[in-house]
């Protein structure tokens, strides 16, 4: 049985994608996955741990976005009591826990610069100290990293440390945003509205060819995570009814009129913020992030550009 199974989809971008892993799993080599949010990064990382040498040993996840600096080195290297206030007692750290297994460093470009340091520390000796300690101590622990934004201009920014991207990246994979995996589009819906009906105990809903065709050309912007909770929602309210364009949101009935006629104002009024970060992600995607070139498709300045992907959370 694959280690591999929990990944739906059959694109070549996926088939290339997961044969690199398979290779990856089978050494100890430090992985970097890259890839937008919600395109399966924990998923990825998971199935690398169940297929190496380490598959019965700890698999110990940390989303370094997740925590303050304050309390992100105690969690990851431990502490000894009375070593700041507070510790009341001494606490091992997930590198202590990890040990034998894998130590999966969620959204690693939040990681403080001070306690990248500590981990570079890690990868090069295998060395951690605890808050407080004088002593390191030694771990056998794999590191995999994810990053959803380019650690190089990072690095280039003074703002991630240079011989810490190089230890990290010495394997990295690149997975693919869920607009650049359309193919797939039909099998993770068939998945998800299976497996949501198992989990709520309903009828399975299904779609309608048109609104098929609707989320096949729909851009993703949330990638993977937002298909399963649209599919949620739907199998919900839609249990055991056939899904049709006009119960899907507003923003996937805008994508498909773009596709149809974008001159004509439907009936029922369409929501233009919805429809601008549309235009914005797919001119993104066509530019693969290149702002000043988004912003001469767009018929925008650079500033107007910037200023209007942080209105709608792009970054």
């Amino acid at each position: 049985m694959s280690h591999f199974k929990a990944i739906i989809g059959q694109s070549p971008t996926l088939e290339s994608l997961i044969r690199s892993a398979k290779m990856v799993a089978a050494t100890d080599v430090t992985v970097l996955l890259h890839g937008e949010t919600g395109t399966g990064k924990e998923i990825f990382a998971n199935a690398i741990q169940k297929a190496s040498t380490r598959a019965d040993k700890a698999f110990i996840t940390l989303n370094c976005a997740a925590l303050p600096e304050s309390l992100i080195e105690s969690e990851l290297f431990g502490h000894r009591k009375g070593s700041f206030t507070g510790a009341t007692s001494s606490t091992k750290g997930l590198f202590q826990a990890a040990n034998g297994g894998t130590l999966f460093l969620d959204e690693i470009n939040s990681l403080p610069y001070t306690i990248q340091a500590k981990l570079l520390r890690f990868l090069e000796s295998g060395e951690c100290l605890a808050i407080g300690d004088i002593k390191p101590y030694h771990v056998d622990v794999r590191i995999i990293a994810a990053t959803n934004t380019d650690l190089l201009k990072l690095v280039t920014a003074k703002e991630f440390r240079s011989d810490l991207y190089y230890r990290l990246n010495v394997v990295p994979l690149e997975l693919p945003s869920l607009s650049h995996r359309s193919d797939d589009i039909e099998a993770l819906i068939n998945h998800f509205m299976d497996m949501m009906a198992v989990t709520h105990v309903m009828e399975a809903a299904k779609f309608s060819k048109p609104a098929l065709k609707a989320l096949k050309s729909y851009p993703w912007p949330g990638n993977i995570r937002e298909l399963r909770n649209l599919c949620e929602r739907l199998s919900i309210l839609m249990a055991g009814n056939t899904i049709e364009i006009e119960h899907l949101p507003q923003e996937f009935i805008n994508s498909n009129l773009l596709k149809t006629d974008p001159l004509l104002l439907p009936e029922r009024g369409i929501e233009l913020d919805a429809l601008e970060a549309n235009f914005i992600h797919q001119a993104l995607n066509r530019t693969k992030g290149n702002r000043s070139k988004t912003a001469k498709l767009l018929g925008l300045t650079r500033d107007t550009l910037i200023y209007r992907m942080q209105k709608h959370g792009f970054h």
